[in-house]
C-alpha cells in the first residue's frame, strides 16, 4: 500500500498528537451499503451505487492526522473502476486479492488487515488510534478476526473506532466498540460518503457531534513511569538521607567549635 504524499500532507502533526491507522475491509462495506442503497435510493439502486471514498476517509480522519492507510478489496474485472477511483480520488493504492474460483468468496483478505494490525502494535511504541472499517466482526467466539485484534490493540492501549453499516456489523463487535471505544454508523452518513451514478450526487460531510476515541497508557508505558516513580522515590529518599546526615555533621561541627572556645577560654596564655 502506498500513500500520495499530497493527500498526507493535508494532515500534518505539527502537536505530535495521536496519529489514526485505517484498516478498511473495502468489499465488505460496498457490498453492505448496495443493500443500504436499495433502502434509501429505491430499488435497483444498487448497481449504480458508489462509495465517495475522499468523504468516506474525511469522515474517519474527522481532522486528525493520517499515519498509514491500508484497504484490502477483490478483483473481479467489473470492480476495477472502483479501486481506480479509490486511488485517483485519495492516493491510497489498495491491496486486491483474487476470489476463489470455486467459492467465490475472497482469500486472504480479512487476515491480510489482521496482520496489518498486529504489526501497528509492536511499530508504533506509543499508542494510536486504530479505525476499522468492515461489517462482521465474525471469528470473535474463536478468538481470532477483526474483533479478537481490537481487543489486542485496546489493550495496549490503543484508541479504537469501528464504522460500519448498522445491518451488516456482528452485534458483539458494535456492543464492544460502543463500550470501549466508539462505533460509527455509516447509515448515517449515507448521503456524504456515497452516491448513485446518474441518481444522486454525495453531499458534504458532516462531522458535527461526531465522537472520537482517545489512547490511554500502553502497558510498557505504564511499566516506564512506574519505574520513573520508583527511581524518582529512591532519588528522593537518598537526597533526604545525605541532607540529615549533612546536618548531623553540622550539628556535630557547631558542638566542636563550642568545646574548642569554651576549653580554650580555660586554658593558661
Amino acid at each position: 500500500m502506498t500513500l500520495d504524499l499530497t493527500f498526507l500532507n493535508l494532515y500534518e502533526n505539527p502537536m505530535n498528537q495521536p496519529g489514526v491507522l485505517l484498516f478498511i475491509d473495502n468489499s465488505n462495506i460496498f457490498i453492505a451499503g448496495k443493500d443500504i442503497a436499495d433502502l434509501k435510493d429505491g430499488h435497483g439502486a444498487r448497481h449504480n451505487f458508489r462509495m465517495e471514498f475522499d468523504h468516506l476517509l474525511e469522515l474517519a480522519l474527522a481532522g486528525r492526522p493520517l499515519v498509514k492507510a491500508f484497504v484490502v478489496g477483490s478483483i473481479p474485472p467489473e470492480e476495477k473502476a472502483i479501486w481506480d477511483r479509490l486511488e485517483q480520488a485519495t492516493g491510497v493504492k489498495p491491496e486486491l486479492y483474487e476470489r476463489g474460483s470455486v467459492t467465490g468468496g475472497e482469500q486472504g483478505l480479512d487476515q491480510c488487515l489482521q496482520v496489518h494490525m498486529l504489526r501497528a502494535i509492536s511499530d508504533h511504541r506509543d499508542p494510536q488510534i486504530a479505525i476499522l472499517m468492515t461489517g462482521d466482526g465474525a471469528g470473535y467466539d474463536d478468538g481470532v478476526g477483526f474483533h479478537a485484534d481490537l481487543e489486542r490493540m485496546h489493550a495496549a492501549g490503543w484508541g479504537i473506532e469501528v464504522l460500519s453499516w448498522k445491518s451488516s456489523c456482528k452485534g458483539t463487535l458494535k456492543r464492544w466498540a460502543d463500550a470501549n471505544g466508539t462505533f460509527i454508523a455509516l447509515d448515517d452518513h449515507y448521503q456524504s460518503i456515497s452516491f448513485v451514478k446518474a441518481s444522486r450526487r454525495s453531499l458534504p460531510v458532516d462531522l458535527t457531534g461526531r465522537p472520537m476515541s482517545t489512547v490511554r497508557q500502553s502497558p510498557a508505558q505504564a511499566a516506564e513511569a512506574k519505574a520513573r516513580q520508583e527511581e524518582a522515590a529512591k532519588a528522593r529518599k537518598i537526597e533526604q538521607e545525605l541532607a540529615e546526615l549533612k546536618e548531623k555533621l553540622s550539628t556535630k561541627a557547631k558542638r566542636k567549635e563550642e568545646y574548642d572556645r569554651r576549653y580554650a577560654r580555660g586554658k593558661p596564655v
